[in-house]
């Protein structure tokens, strides 16, 4: 008995825990960006944000990689991307300019947000038992929760740059709070890169580009950051058109498909009946 007991509690290698470690510093970044914000450190606390996303983003493809996935690590990587991509920019927007513009209203916006991301983050794991389509794999069902929380803080990085007013105002940025909260909400599909492939003929500008952005990134971090998130915004149209005529091509496939069964079923009721 004493010896089945140890067992369950084996030692397990080190590259198993890598993914979990990883999603556990996004969870502190995202955290920490909230203590940034009570202090006003408003630049750090879009970084810490920021951060979080890179470390969501690392997670699973580490688990993937070293085969590291489990139910704790999905479990875990759900919490995260709560705190990390719901309350957290949700808090930082209100201490920002919700509270001291909207008050109680500015609260009330900032837990729709919170409230909406929870729902996203609860439906993308419910979906993950469906049987999809392999297309499917290219879409989000709305805005993903990392891409939300980033774009959701578009105004804030923009007045970081342009020192214009305009920016903080209130019934702007929960305004904003409330269409990225509907976008990660809805049903409307998005593009996801985890299965974009490069054509071996776009390598090479691929990683022109990439270096030229990394330039970009360390002289002008916040303009590239906000150019990203209105690029991204842009490609929603085409993700719903692309999806759309995607879903069309199976309806039809299917139709041809129930089409051939009947006509097959028809003929061997024929048959039969003429012997």
């Amino acid at each position: 008995m004493p010896f089945k007991r140890r067992s369950r509690f084996r030692a397990l290698p080190l590259n198993s825990l890598i993914p979990n470690m990883l999603t556990t510093l996004a969870l502190c970044a995202g955290l920490t960006s909230v203590r940034f914000a009570l202090n006003e450190k408003w630049e750090l606390a879009v970084i810490a944000i920021l951060v979080a996303g890179v470390l969501d983003g690392l997670d699973g493809r580490m688990a993937r990689l070293l085969k590291g996935t489990s139910r704790f690590g999905a479990e875990l990587d759900s919490l995260s991307d709560f705190v990390s991509f719901g309350v957290a920019p949700a808090l930082v927007l209100f201490l920002w300019t919700l509270d001291a513009g909207l008050g109680g209203i500015g609260w009330i916006i900032a837990l729709i947000y919170t409230v909406s991301c929870g729902l996203r983050l609860a439906r993308f794991n419910s979906m993950l038992d469906e049987d999809q389509p392999i297309w499917a794999a290219g879409y989000f069902t709305g805005i993903a929760a990392p891409a939300g929380a980033s774009i959701s803080l578009l105004f804030m990085v923009m007045s970081f740059f342009t020192e214009n007013d305009f920016f903080r105002s209130d019934i702007l940025n929960a305004a904003w709070l409330l269409f990225m909260a509907f976008l990660m909400a809805s049903r409307i599909p998005t593009y996801s890169i985890k299965k974009l492939k490069i054509s071996r003929r776009f390598i090479m500008p691929m990683l022109i580009l990439v270096g030229g952005m990394a330039a970009m990134m360390a002289s002008y971090p916040w303009q590239l950051l906000s150019l990203i998130a209105l690029a991204y915004l842009a490609t929603i149209p085409f993700a719903v058109i692309s999806h759309h005529r995607l879903e069309q091509q199976d309806a039809q496939k299917a139709d041809v498909k129930k089409a051939a069964d009947e006509a097959a079923a028809n003929k061997e009721e024929t048959e039969e009946t003429e012997k």
